[in-house]
């Protein structure tokens, strides 16, 4: 009896000991740690594009919208927050001479073009990139960057049966041969269309390409507008640029590149004025001229004479220049050359 207690006490034992020896695999959760991967990475690329489109609306401290108050044009309102007064309008559904009220709201941001709402329901944008139209609508009133499908109405010669004959077997063209019916001609002649968007864009002129070129970055190669002596220095509380002497009828020049947004003497207390938007962020504004030689939707280049020197709503011969960025008045003798 007590040996069979101790066989028992050591075959325990020995199966203690193997336990012990061979402890049991761990479990892993790999798709526990994959998925963490993922969701890891997930949040850095999202909080990235996040940061950058936080930067870039940071960076523009302009409204969305703009209550009119007592005093205001659209040309006013155009320069203070740097826009085209003409896209002002057009965002607002304004049309000349751009009358707008005190208390009204104005939509300053402009949107990327788009189709209007009518025209949204004529087409669809189909996951493969095709675009569709629905029956009796007009292709051609789609967006300008859209290429309209070309349809080919065939009226004539239309068939006509006739009975067999030797004659009407005589006037059939042999097989192969290739028709010299009008309605072949037309459906020949389609293939001469431009079939893809990059041949259209490829067949437009220069300067209607360069239109749609828009900078904002701030490396412009600034000009001098003109030759003489600062008179006022600039002061952000009581004088938005600088004033130069000079002598009547004296050339005035496009201190950059650009497109002319204003030509006229519409803007109380700068007489006869253009205003040149450069790119995205800058403008600049020539003041009290004598004669104006450029309209609005011009381009110019940087030296181009674009006005003759006066004193038009002031009492002495200058030139009032201004630099805007994003509509707030910076210094000008920090963007011109020393010289």
């Amino acid at each position: 009896m007590r040996n069979i207690h101790s066989w028992v006490i050591l075959c325990f034992v020995l199966a203690m000991a193997a336990c012990s020896e061979n402890p049991p695999a761990p479990v892993i959760d790999r798709m526990s740690s994959s998925a963490s991967k993922a969701t890891t990475n997930k949040p850095s690329a999202l909080s990235k594009q996040t940061k950058q489109k936080t930067d870039a609306k940071s960076t523009d401290w302009r409204p969305d919208y703009y209550t009119v108050k007592k005093g205001d044009t659209l040309i006013s309102i155009g320069l203070e927050y740097g826009y085209d007064y003409k896209e002002i309008a057009q965002s607002n559904d304004l049309n000349a001479p751009y009358n707008i009220k005190v208390g009204q709201t104005l939509k300053l941001k402009q949107t990327k073009d788009k189709l209007p709402a009518a025209e949204n329901k004529l087409v669809q944008e189909n996951s493969d990139g095709v675009s569709t139209y629905a029956l009796n609508s007009d292709p051609s009133a789609s967006a300008t960057n859209s290429v309209s499908p070309v349809a080919t109405v065939l009226n004539s010669p239309k068939a006509i049966r006739e009975p067999y004959s030797d004659a009407a077997f005589n006037k059939a063209p042999p097989l192969g041969q290739p028709s010299t019916d009008k309605a072949a001609t037309n459906v020949a002649a389609t293939k001469n269309v431009p079939a893809t968007l990059a041949d259209n864009v490829a067949k437009a002129p220069a300067d209607q390409k360069s239109d749609n070129k828009t900078e904002s970055t701030d490396d412009i190669d600034w000009a001098w507008p003109t030759k003489g002596k600062v008179s006022a220095p600039f002061n952000e509380s009581s004088n938005k640029g600088i004033d130069i002497a000079g002598s009547a009828g004296q050339a005035i020049n496009a201190a950059a590149g650009g497109k002319v947004i204003y030509s006229g003497s519409d803007l109380r207390g700068y007489g006869k004025l253009v205003i040149i938007k450069h790119n995205a962020n800058y403008l600049s504004v020539y003041a009290h001229n004598s004669n104006l030689l450029v309209k609005e939707g011009q381009q110019v280049v940087s030296g181009q004479k674009i006005a003759e020197m006066g004193s038009s709503d002031s009492d002495k011969v200058k030139l009032h220049f201004e630099i805007r960025k994003l509509g707030k008045s910076v210094d000008p003798s920090k963007y011109l050359a020393a010289n």
